[in-house]
């Protein structure tokens, strides 16, 4: 079933489409940085694409959208991933990697491109569905982990398989085109916005990493690499990318210890 936007879970615990948070007193066409209320972590988008992070910063800003509670009005440049789509994408079948995600124009770098979108499950929920999955089926569960100043970290659990958006046919690669940035529009349940990380050419298919991370850096120490064990389980990476990694990005955290 097709869904533009994140729908709340069978299990129920969260809903996407609730509005929490306090709207701007802005009554301009055009939210100002340092006078509105959503733009006081400093702007978010210039001529509609996503502000780069500065090189000396060593984590990203979350981004606040303006919300239905704002005074400002739609032309807001404050409004960007909430306008949905923008360019015309084609859904079509790969060699190996089975259904993928094109673009039919030319998209530019820093340019929202879509969403991933579905059903925003609780921790439980998303377990009982992934241990349910046999070694032939296709894995759309998305896992995100931001981290906080004070080491807390918030999880969100988006679910494809059942409703979703065209963002579900987008493949893995260790050398992306797109990257995920978690958007804040209503409330602090994200919109997973993909950009683009460079300039696109009309044709070529759209990908992002599945583990987060923009380009495929050397493991850290903060990252483990899975087990043998986990090989076993984990499903082969055909990318073709030079730093292809073999396998797809693998989080055993949803699964049984047993």
């Amino acid at each position: 079933q097709y869904s533009p936007d994140n729908v709340a879970g069978a299990d129920g615990d969260i809903d996407p489409t609730e509005i929490t948070f306090p709207g701007c007193s802005c009554h301009t066409t055009c939210c100002m940085v340092h006078e509105c209320s959503c733009l006081r972590r400093g702007e978010n988008y210039s001529s509609l694409c996503l502000r780069p992070t500065e090189q000396e910063e060593e984590y990203a800003k979350p981004v606040f959208e303006c919300n239905t509670m704002c005074h400002c009005g739609e032309s807001c440049q404050n409004r960007l991933v909430q306008r949905g789509l923008q360019f015309r994408l084609e859904v079509f079948k790969t060699e190996k990697k089975g259904w993928g995600l094109r673009t039919l124009e030319f998209i530019g770098k820093g340019r929202f491109v879509c969403e991933y979108a579905g059903e925003v499950l609780g921790f439980n929920e998303a377990c009982r569905r992934i241990q349910a999955q046999t070694s032939k089926d296709s894995n759309y569960i998305i896992a995100v982990r931001e981290h906080f100043h004070s080491s807390r970290i918030m999880e969100t659990f988006v679910d494809p398989t059942y409703i979703g958006n065209i963002g579900r046919f987008l493949n893995h690669s260790c050398e992306p085109n797109l990257f995920m940035v978690p958007v804040r529009v209503d409330s602090m349940v994200p919109k997973l916005a993909l950009f683009a990380a460079t300039d696109i050419s009309a044709g070529k298919e759209l990908s992002y990493d599945y583990s987060g991370r923009f380009h495929n850096l050397p493991i850290t120490n903060r990252e483990q690499k899975p087990i043998e064990e986990d090989n076993r389980l984990r499903k082969p990476c055909y990318c073709g990318s030079r730093t292809c990694a073999s396998f797809l990005p693998w989080d055993s955290s949803l699964f049984s210890t047993t």
